[in-house]
């Protein structure tokens, strides 16, 4: 079996105030398959995000390139980049950045609307999701309206609403209360066990990590298999 998205060796240089450079990933290898939750853990500042943001074609690695069933980002213009991000990628971050005006069907619309689905289907499917998530019954509040979790579901609402062929999680549970976390836990587990998605989440949270087919360790600049003791850390 192929895999959906892979990393090759990549390389992430930046430049700090100094004029030094300072090397965050160097030779990062990665491959995740249809259908698999794959953790990265390690110590804060190690790299996690940046990592995240290469594999979101956010950012481009000073060397190496990132792979999407088959699309090299290399090879891709700016435009297409874009479209490629916006069609074929959801992210999920510690902060649900969702649209305070709007309510949380049009903030779950947003993605479908920017890709240029007609509103009336946009809508319909932003209503199949956010049932999906737990959230029929609230659709038409705003985030302000919304308990921590439930705007935390309605921002994965809003990664999958467009069938993306990966999600990207950044600390997604970072700013939920125990329960809440678990809840969200249960809800992230289950796209990748009966949507099929592909999930790559960065996080320090050991219960999301348990839920993960793999945990990688991202330390130095490099990833590898996670130990027993650094998946429980």
């Amino acid at each position: 079996m192929s895999a959906v998205l892979e990393g090759r060796a990549l390389r992430k240089v930046f430049r700090g105030g100094d004029e030094s450079l300072v090397e965050v990933l160097n030779a990062v290898d990665l491959e995740v398959y249809r259908g698999e939750m794959v953790a990265i853990v390690g110590a804060s500042g190690a790299g996690k995000t940046t990592l995240l943001h290469l594999l979101g074609a956010l950012d481009a690695p000073t060397s190496g390139d990132v792979t999407l069933d088959g699309v090299a980002y290399a090879g891709l213009t700016p435009v297409a980049r874009d479209r490629l991000r916006n069609r074929e990628i959801g992210f999920v971050f510690q902060f649900h950045h969702l649209l305070r005006e709007f309510t949380a069907l049009e903030n779950v619309m947003m993605p479908l609307r920017i890709a240029g689905r007609p509103s009336a289907e946009a809508r319909s499917r932003a209503e199949v999701v956010l049932a999906q998530v737990g959230l029929a019954g609230r659709m038409t509040h705003r985030p302000a309206q919304l308990s921590g979790g439930e705007q935390q579901r309605c921002a994965v609402a809003r990664a999958i609403v467009h069938d993306p062929k990966l999600v990207l999680g950044d600390e997604p549970s970072g700013n939920l209360d125990f329960a809440h976390s678990r809840q969200l836990h249960d809800l992230l587990a289950g796209l990748a066990r009966t949507l099929e998605t592909t999930l790559v989440v960065a996080t320090h949270n050991r219960d999301l990590a348990e839920r993960a087919d793999r945990v990688l360790w991202l330390e130095h600049g490099r990833l590898r298999p996670a130990t027993a003791a650094e998946a429980m850390s």
